[in-house]
């Protein structure tokens, strides 16, 4: 699974969103989905840690989305 941390600047706020896909899901790909998803709703739910908030399509200035890496570490290089 890949996390994507998805940033939509609004007029007058920022508000986050933490995304969960498949591995083989690449970042346009997200974008793309976002994308489809403001043209088809004026309003949609954005889930993060903190809470869930509702964002105006019409209020989104920009988005930015990223990869939120994740670091494995083999147990063996630790010991």
């Amino acid at each position: 699974m890949k996390e994507f941390v998805v940033c939509y600047t609004l007029e007058n706020d920022i508000k986050r969103e933490r995304i969960m896909k498949e591995s083989t899901i690449k970042k346009e790909d997200v974008v793309q989905e976002i994308l489809e998803k403001i043209e088809q709703r004026k309003y949609f739910l954005a889930k993060d840690s903190k809470g869930d908030c509702w964002i105006n399509s019409s209020l989104i200035r920009y988005i930015r989305v990223n990869e939120k890496k994740r670091l494995k570490y083999n147990l063996i290089h630790m010991l």
